[in-house]
């Protein structure tokens, strides 16, 4: 007899842990609908190209990919939804104004993003395109710690940094193609041996910068630091004054935020404020966010783009209500058992037509049973 295994990293969702998704995802979209979010499905498979917003190695080495037998072209498993709604934003809908979309699926990875991860995970997540104002990342942090209280998850704290300090300091370094991905990376890391290494080369002002960067850390006040620690950099100043109008705005919010400058997305296509929402009792970020302004470009607009998205699958040990207990019904033709059952199913109610049913494998609590001529529903 031969052993079933499923990949390393894939696994099955059984009923218990399928409920629960299902139940966090029609919430959650409902969510996103009370906030204006317009729902899109994307396909699974697309050409590569589609998949991929620019010279993106982290998404690329993540792709699945396939030939097309149809074309010969390549395709590819999406293993992000984000580039998808970019394209339907900018190429399909073609809207002038603001434009807020929503979505929920699978994606499939080559390699988890951590030991406790799948490769499978269920995103489901919002975006917003065609506003570069403040306001547009104030409101999707808001919805996201809206939809994270839906979902049940409490005690949650967010984390924000910001891609431009590090952008800044490697346009000013000169660093390209492996020189500037191993400083990412490395910084991404908090690798402090590595970096030192790295910039051994730069001027003193800009060395200063990117050591002090993995080391901040904390609370608003930080900001204030890193300020005399960092190059003087147009691009530094304004990150920085976009870091201290955000802790203004979800102070208001009753939102509280830490600051980590080291705070890196694993994409290259995000390009300002980056966020990971962090909740006790999980090793991984529950949510995670930001800015990706120049994600449509290669499809025709380049739009100022912010989101965040959540891995269904990895919110399922938050305690959730148990199945409700259903009634087992005996199994006939008689029109009124067929009618008794139909109208407890309109009421709500679970009936599970007894086919052969263990009484141990099932959830019930009542039985239907006839007596004196009417159908009535019994406790067991």
């Amino acid at each position: 007899m031969r052993n079933w295994i499923l990949p390393e990293y894939i696994s099955d969702v059984l009923p218990s842990e399928a409920r629960q998704i299902e139940s966090m995802r029609r919430r959650l979209l409902d969510q996103f609908t009370l906030y204006g979010y317009e729902q899109v499905e994307p396909p699974l498979v697309e050409y590569v190209e589609s998949l991929l917003t620019q010279q993106d190695a982290a998404l690329d080495l993540k792709t699945f990919k396939l030939v097309d037998e149809l074309s010969g072209r390549q395709m590819g498993l999406r293993a992000d939804i984000t580039p998808q709604v970019a394209r339907i934003d900018a190429h399909i809908l073609n809207r002038q104004g603001v434009t807020r979309l929503c979505y929920t699926g699978s994606v499939l990875c080559t390699r988890p993003d951590g030991l406790l991860s799948t490769r499978q995970p269920r995103q489901i997540g919002a975006e917003m395109y065609g506003c570069a104002d403040l306001a547009a990342d104030v409101e999707i942090i808001e919805l996201m710690f809206a939809s994270l209280a839906e979902a049940g998850i409490k005690d949650i704290s967010l984390e924000v940094g910001h891609i431009g300090l590090f952008n800044a300091i490697a346009d000013a370094a000169n660093w390209q193609g492996e020189q500037r991905q191993a400083a990412f990376n490395a910084l991404q890391q908090k690798d402090t041996p590595t970096l030192a290494a790295l910039s051994v080369k730069l001027n003193e002002e800009l060395r200063t910068g990117l050591m002090a960067l993995p080391t901040s850390y904390g609370d608003v006040s930080i900001l204030e630091r890193v300020r005399s620690l960092l190059p003087a950099l147009p691009q530094i100043t304004v990150a920085l004054d976009n870091l201290q109008q955000l802790y203004a705005a979800l102070t208001v919010r009753g939102i509280a935020v830490r600051f980590d400058l080291a705070e890196l997305p694993g994409s290259y296509y995000h390009t300002g404020l980056v966020f990971n929402a962090y909740a006790k009792g999980f090793t991984n970020a529950v949510a995670r966010g930001g800015r990706y302004d120049s994600v449509g470009e290669k499809f025709g607009r380049s739009r100022p783009a912010t989101g965040f998205s959540i891995d269904l699958r990895s919110l399922t040990s938050v305690p959730f209500p148990a199945r409700k207990a259903g009634i087992l019904a005996p199994q006939g033709e008689e029109a009124s058992l067929l009618e008794m059952i139909r109208s407890l199913r309109a009421q709500g109610e679970i009936v599970i037509v007894d086919l052969g049913v263990e009484q141990s494998e099932v959830h019930v609590d009542r039985t239907l049973q006839q007596k004196e001529g009417v159908w009535q529903v019994i406790s067991l």
